[in-house]
């Protein structure tokens, strides 16, 4: 949803919500374009619907881009451009928790500059990054790309770096991870008693102990 302030980075499950993601001409959220975007609707941690759109950004997609992704200038020449794409989106989106891998520095960057650029205003829902949560619940991988923790999970990588592809690993790693911490301690995950995000070890001046991963916001700890 449009709104004059950007949503809120939650460090939780939540059970209805949108995943998203997007691809790009590169990796610059200042000089960038979005070529596609794509969402599935999540109601109760089920999938209700689908949401995807290529998008012609305007622009010539370089090489390296497309050998990542695949999609190429033939592929969006008669694509939608980006404002009718992200009003789509967002229409499909509404006010639900928005979810991703790696958007907090990425994906949000990219659609709350547009949003501005086209409409006036940034974009207002909170939002989740798995890639943040599942350092915190997987701290024993040593790596949190999206396709290294769908190997993990004994998901199928086939079509990665493609939106919705990449929506639907993504969509399958938020339930596991909100599994693991309904499980809290028991599992690979201790969860903040105050406000319900996972807690992470730290070190401080008395050694080590657990910190709540919404810090500043919380500041509860648990000894180790």
């Amino acid at each position: 949803m449009l709104s004059n302030t950007t949503g809120n980075k939650l460090n939780m499950y939540v059970p209805n919500y949108v995943v998203f993601d997007l691809e790009t001409t590169g990796v610059s959220p200042s000089s960038d374009e979005v070529v596609e975007i794509s969402a599935i609707k999540v109601v109760n941690g089920v999938v209700s619907s689908e949401f995807s759109t290529l998008v012609n950004p305007g622009r010539h997609i370089p090489y390296f881009a497309s050998e990542v992704n695949g999609i190429t200038d033939d592929l969006v020449k008669d694509a939608p451009c980006f404002e009718e794409a992200l009003h789509d989106f967002l229409t499909f989106t509404g006010d639900m928790v928005l979810v991703g891998h790696n958007i907090h520095t990425f994906d949000m960057k990219f659609i709350c500059r547009d949003a501005l650029k086209y409409f006036g205003k940034t974009i207002g829902n909170d939002y989740a990054d798995t890639l943040y949560l599942a350092r915190a619940v997987y701290p024993m991988l040593s790596c949190h790309k999206l396709t290294y923790l769908a190997d993990y999970l004994g998901l199928s990588t086939e079509g990665a770096h493609r939106a919705l592809n990449d929506c639907r690993m993504t969509q399958v790693l938020f339930e596991k991870i909100g599994e693991e911490m309904k499980k809290g301690a028991s599992g690979n995950v201790r969860i903040c008693a105050k406000c319900g995000s996972p807690m992470v070890r730290r070190n401080g001046v008395r050694g080590p102990f657990w910190g709540c991963m919404s810090y500043p916001a919380c500041r509860n700890t648990m000894d180790i």
